[in-house]
C-alpha cells in the first residue's frame, strides 16, 4: 500500500506541469462565434462538456462550448477568495480545503436562483468546480448488470477510462510533502471497520472491481495539491485550438429543430436571445447534467407528452404544436440521486477540525500557501468504505460511507467525526425531471428517496451489521475505548435505524446532489447518446450513466471520454465550412 502511495506522490509531481497547463485565453473570434457555423455546439462546460469538446476540436471538429456560468478555478479567470489567498494565483475553487464553504453560502460558481432547483455549479468546470473531488473509479458490475447498457459494457469503456486516467490520475497522496493529515477520526474508523468489522483495507482505485466490505484512503483527482478536474486538463488543450471557443454567460434556452433535426440553439447572452448555428452535418451535444439537460430537451419539443403539453399550454417555448414535438417519454426518467445519511460518532481520542473560509489556523495557512501541504490540501474526507447488502431476486444494493473531520449539527464536541452514509447502486428508487413554478424550473420529483421499502432496509441492515462491531455504548454512556454513535443509538434494531434514515432530519433523507441516470442508454438515448426520435441530439453527462457505487464523477469523466469516441463514429468524414474563422 505505502508503495502504491509514493507512486502516487511522485507521478502527482512529475505530472504537475504537463496536466495543468499555463491558463490560455480563448483565441481571438475573426467574426463573431454567433456569424460561424459549428461542427459540434456543446452546451455545458461541466465535468462532461469539456471532455467531449476537447476531443471533438482534437479530431478537427469546429467546437463551440457554451456555459451559463463563468470562471471558477484561477486558470479560468475565476477572482473569488478569501484574502490569506492574495498574491497568490488560486480562486477560492483551486484550494481542496475550502470544498464546504461553498454550500455554507452562495458562491460564484454556484447555480444562481431561478436556473435549478438543486445545488449545482453553474461555471467553468460545472459540479467539478465545486464538489469534494472525490474521484472512485466504478467497479465493472455498475456497467454490466444494466441489461439496456449496449455498447456501454465494461469492456466497452475500458479504452475510455484508460484515456481518462492518462489525462486525470486519481491520487491518494494530497499532501504535496507526502504526510496524511487529521488522522484521529481516520484511525478510530480504521480500527471499528477492519480490526473489529473485518473490512479489507485496500487502495481503491488499484482494486476498483472490489467494493464489497473494503476499506481505505479517499482517491482524489487533485494536481499538486489543488483541484483538479477537466478545466485544469482537457481545457487547456482545447483552447489551444483555433477550431474551439469557449463562450460563458450563455444560457441555451431550447433548440432549433425541425423533426429532431436541429439547425442551431437559442442562447440567452446579456439578457438578450442569440442564435448559434450548426453547419451542415453538425451535432448538439447536451452536457448541462442531469436535471439541466431534460429541462433544455423538453423546452426544444423533445420529452413527455404531458411535459410537452404543460409548456405549450403557456407558451413558455416556440413549440406549442403536437406537429413539433418529439415524443420521447424517457427524457427525465429515472432521475437518481444517493439517499444519505449523517451518522454522528465520538471517541475519547478523536481530534476534531473544521475548515475556516476567511481566517484559517495560521500554521495551516502557511504550510499550504508555501508547499501546498496541510489540511487545506483536501476536502476533509479522511477514510471512505464501501459495502453490498443482497437482494432476494438476486440483486444486491451498494453502501459508500465517508468519514469527516468534525461533527456536524447538534453533535460538534471537540472529539465528533461525521459519517455520511448512502445507498449506491441498486437501489429500486428512482424519481424523474420535473418542471415548476412560472419558468418551470427543472428539480427532482418526489419518490427519488426510499419510494421502495427495500432500499432503507437494506441500509439499515448494512448500518446494523457495522455496528455490532462497536462496542457498547449510548449516547448518555458514551464507550471509553472507542466509537459512540451519537444520533443513532448503537444497540437500534434494524426497524428503528430503517425509521430513523427515511425520516426527514438534518441528519436523514438529504440531498447529495448526485444527480444522474435521467436520460439512459437503451430508453432515452441510443448506445451512440443520440436522443431517441432525433436525428443530430446527442446528450453526453451523468444523464446516461446507470446509477454508480461510487460518486459519479468519475463516471461521468468516462461518459465524456466514451460519449466523444461514439460521436466521432457518427461522422462519414469531417466538412469543413466556409465562412469566418478563427484567427
Amino acid at each position: 500500500m505505502w508503495l502504491s502511495l509514493a507512486l502516487n506522490a511522485i507521478v502527482t509531481l512529475l505530472n504537475t506541469k504537463a496536466l495543468a497547463a499555463p491558463a490560455r485565453a480563448p483565441p481571438q473570434d475573426s467574426c463573431g462565434w454567433l456569424a460561424q457555423e459549428w461542427d459540434a455546439i456543446v452546451v455545458g462546460a461541466g465535468t462532461a462538456g469539456i471532455i467531449v469538446a476537447d476531443r471533438l476540436s482534437e479530431a478537427g471538429k469546429k467546437t463551440l462550448l457554451l456555459e451559463l456560468g463563468g470562471p471558477s478555478y484561477w486558470i479560468t479567470g475565476g477572482r473569488e477568495r478569501p484574502a490569506w489567498l492574495s498574491g497568490t494565483e488560486l480562486s477560492r475553487v483551486d484550494v481542496p480545503g475550502l470544498y464546504l464553504s461553498i454550500f455554507s453560502e452562495r458562491s460564484a460558481p454556484t447555480c444562481p436562483s431561478g436556473v435549478v432547483s438543486a445545488f449545482q455549479g453553474c461555471a467553468v468546470g460545472g459540479t467539478s468546480a465545486i464538489n469534494a473531488g472525490l474521484y472512485f473509479q466504478p467497479p465493472a458490475s455498475d456497467w454490466d448488470d444494466n441489461r439496456d447498457q449496449g455498447g456501454w459494457r465494461s469492456a466497452d469503456v475500458q479504452a475510455a477510462t484508460e484515456r481518462l486516467l492518462a489525462r486525470q490520475p486519481s491520487v491518494t497522496n494530497y499532501s504535496q510533502d507526502g504526510r496524511f493529515y487529521l488522522q484521529s477520526g481516520y484511525e478510530a474508523v480504521r480500527k471499528w471497520l477492519v480490526d473489529d468489522a473485518g473490512f479489507e483495507d485496500v487502495e481503491i482505485n488499484d482494486e476498483p472491481d472490489n467494493k464489497d466490505r473494503v476499506f481505505g484512503r479517499p482517491a482524489y483527482n487533485y494536481i499538486g495539491g489543488q483541484r483538479g478536474g477537466p478545466a485544469r486538463t482537457y481545457l487547456q488543450t482545447a483552447l489551444a485550438r483555433e477550431n474551439f471557443h469557449l463562450q460563458t454567460g450563455a444560457r441555451v434556452k431550447y433548440i432549433n429543430q425541425v423533426g429532431g433535426a436541429a439547425s442551431g440553439v437559442v442562447a440567452e447572452v446579456d439578457g438578450v436571445p442569440q442564435n448559434a448555428s450548426l453547419a451542415p452535418n453538425g451535432r448538439i451535444i447536451f452536457s448541462a447534467g442531469a436535471l439541466l439537460s431534460p429541462q433544455i430537451l423538453m423546452y426544444s419539443g423533445i420529452g413527455p407528452e404531458a411535459v410537452l403539453q404543460d409548456l405549450a399550454s403557456a407558451s413558455f417555448t416556440p413549440y406549442v404544436s403536437p406537429s413539433q414535438w418529439v415524443v420521447n417519454p424517457e427524457v427525465g426518467e429515472g432521475l437518481f440521486d444517493n439517499p444519505n445519511t449523517f451518522i454522528e460518532l465520538s471517541d475519547p481520542t478523536i481530534r476534531s477540525y473544521t475548515y475556516p473560509y476567511a481566517d484559517p489556523p495560521p500554521r495551516d495557512r502557511d504550510l499550504y500557501l508555501s508547499s501546498r501541504s496541510g489540511p487545506y490540501a483536501f476536502a476533509g474526507q479522511t477514510a471512505v468504505f464501501f459495502g453490498y447488502v443482497p437482494q432476494r431476486d438476486g440483486s444486491r444494493i451498494g453502501v459508500q460511507g465517508t468519514i469527516g473531520t468534525a461533527g456536524f449539527g447538534d453533535y460538534t464536541g471537540n472529539s465528533t467525526i461525521t459519517l455520511n452514509v448512502y445507498g449506491t447502486s441498486g437501489l429500486y428508487s428512482s424519481g424523474r425531471v420535473v418542471l415548476s413554478g412560472g419558468n418551470f424550473t427543472p428539480g427532482p420529483s418526489s419518490g427519488i428517496y426510499y419510494a421502495d421499502r427495500r432500499d432503507g432496509m437494506a441500509i439499515a441492515a448494512f448500518i446494523y451489521d457495522i455496528f455490532q462491531a462497536l462496542p457498547p455504548s449510548g449516547p448518555e454512556s458514551p464507550a471509553a475505548d472507542g466509537l459512540t454513535p451519537l444520533n443513532i443509538a448503537r444497540n437500534s434494531t434494524v426497524e428503528e435505524i430503517y425509521r430513523y434514515i427515511t425520516t426527514w432530519s438534518q441528519y436523514a433523507v438529504g440531498t447529495v446532489n448526485h444527480w444522474s441516470s435521467s436520460c439512459r442508454i437503451g430508453k432515452c438515448a441510443d448506445a451512440d447518446t443520440k436522443v431517441i426520435g432525433t436525428e443530430n441530439i446527442y446528450v453526453v453527462d451523468a444523464s446516461v450513466l446507470p446509477p454508480l457505487s461510487v460518486n459519479p464523477q468519475f463516471g461521468a469523466m468516462v461518459a465524456g471520454e466514451k460519449g466523444a469516441e461514439r460521436l466521432l463514429a457518427t461522422w462519414s468524414a469531417y466538412y469543413a465550412p466556409a465562412g469566418c474563422g478563427l484567427l
